[in-house]
Parts: C-alpha cells; sequence; structure tokens
C-alpha cells in the first residue's frame, strides 16, 4: 500500500510504502503528481519503505508506465530504508539522466529531508 504523509516541501511527495503497491496505488500517485505539478513541473519524492512485498511483474511494468511517463519530471528522490538492497536501487536510479537518487537509513530522516531539499 502507498500512502501519502505530510510533507516538509512544497516540491516534494512524501509517501510511505507497506506490503503491496497496487495498479490503483499507481494511479492515485499519478493522478496527485498531475494534481500538484502537471505534465512539466519538476518534483521530488521522498519516501519511506518499510516491508514491502516483492513486486510481480505485472506490478513492475505498471511502475514502469508510471515512471516511464514521468521519469522527465523527476528531480530527486530520497528513499529511507533499512533494507539493503534499496541502496543499490537508488545508486542505479542516481545514474539516470536528470534524476538525483539517495539512500538513507531509517534513522536519518532528517538527513533525507535535509538532502531533498538542497538546490
Amino acid at each position: 500500500m502507498l500512502s501519502f504523509v505530510t510533507s516538509k516541501d512544497e516540491q516534494t511527495l512524501a509517501i510511505e510504502v507497506e506490503g503491496k503497491v497496487t495498479k490503483d496505488d499507481l494511479k492515485k500517485f499519478d493522478n496527485v503528481v498531475f494534481e500538484k505539478f502537471r505534465n512539466d513541473e519538476k518534483f521530488n519524492v521522498y519516501a519511506v519503505i518499510n516491508d514491502i512485498d516483492a513486486p510481480t511483474a505485472g506490478a513492475m511494468f505498471e511502475e514502469l508506465a508510471v515512471d516511464a511517463k514521468r521519469w522527465s519530471q523527476y528531480n530527486k528522490l530520497a528513499v529511507v530504508s533499512e533494507k539493503n538492497w534499496l541502496d543499490k536501487v537508488s545508486g542505479a536510479l542516481d545514474k539516470l539522466p536528470g534524476v538525483q537518487a539517495e539512500h538513507f537509513p531509517i534513522d536519518q530522516m532528517e538527513a533525507a529531508w535535509d538532502w531533498i531539499k538542497e538546490k
């Protein structure tokens, strides 16, 4: 499940992910992005990732479709989690043009906010 939480920055969507991310969750995310940033304004994502289910192939394709649609709008992605594999994923995302991604342990939530708010 994907939930929106209070953001500390007007250009940042703050989300919390736990369990399984559904197609409806991805549609909700896409709708919120459109409402706040339309189709051309840059934005950041602050994501707290708790225990999540491994994505199914279908869910991965859905997520990639949403991400590809919005990729040019992403600016920074802060991933906050204790899961070590997320560090590798955010490192791979950081190599994509135009997107900065960083992984932070759960006890460094404020450092993640500080990083995402840096211009």
